[in-house]
């Protein structure tokens, strides 16, 4: 039984496997069903798993699935004891992460709030990282959004990617942040063509860009304190 499964499992598509695809993608670019497919981690005979997690999410709403027991839970068909457990624990971690507290939370008051919050995540690294610090209206930090790593010296960053973070998280605002692996912060014409993009595209959808930081090695350049936006 357990290799009929694995086989089913390996005659998915690539894009189709919810591992994979976090490897390759990360953690953000995965469905609430292909995160749940990754607690499940098995389906049937008949049923792969990235449809068994469908059909469960179609069957209880998400938020539903965290006040279930683990027994009424293990009654649908292909999810046992053990399986209705762990989906559960997984549900309910993420719950309580929400719930954390805005005084939990990092306050950016300012730029260099933010340089120090991500100088040392980035200051080191040998690509371009591009960074959304997604904030409540009192600028609190709910999330950090890893929008795109690029080559060297470029990153590719679509509006697309970045607010669909924003309005997953509900986020009033949002800093830009991306290190440049030379060590030097200097905005290229690129960073400031692409930030002033990424402005016009926040106001639009009503979500502020407030700054967009630059990393380099130990210091940092501020778009708000150099009056680019």
């Amino acid at each position: 039984m357990n290799r009929d499964k694995q086989l089913m499992m390996k005659e998915l598509p690539e894009t189709e496997r919810p591992r994979e695809k976090m490897l390759e993608k990360g953690v953000k670019s995965l469905s609430n069903a292909e995160l749940l497919a990754i607690l499940l981690r098995t389906g049937t005979k008949n049923l792969p798993v990235n449809r068994l997690a469908e059909q469960l999410l179609v069957k209880y709403e998400l938020a539903a699935l965290g006040n279930i027991s683990p027994q009424e839970l293990s009654k649908t068909s292909g999810i046992g004891l053990v399986k209705a457990v762990t989906v559960l624990a997984g549900i309910e971690l993420g719950f309580r992460l929400s719930r954390k507290e805005p005084e939990e939370r990092p306050v950016i008051k300012s730029p260099s709030d933010a340089a120090c919050l991500m100088m040392a995540e980035l200051r080191y690294q040998t690509k371009e990282h591009f960074i959304a610090l997604l904030l409540s209206t009192k600028n609190h930090v709910i999330a950090r959004a890893m929008v795109s790593v690029g080559s060297l010296n470029a990153s590719i960053v679509h509006p697309r990617e970045l607010f669909r973070e924003a309005i997953c998280y509900s986020a009033a605002a949002v800093i830009l942040v991306h290190n440049h692996p030379s060590g030097d912060p200097t905005p290229s014409q690129e960073d400031i063509s692409l930030t002033k993009q990424l402005v016009e595209a926040g106001n639009i959808l009503n979500i502020s860009v407030l700054d967009h930081v630059i990393i380099g090695d130990g210091k940092y350049v501020s778009f708000k304190e150099k009056g680019i936006i």
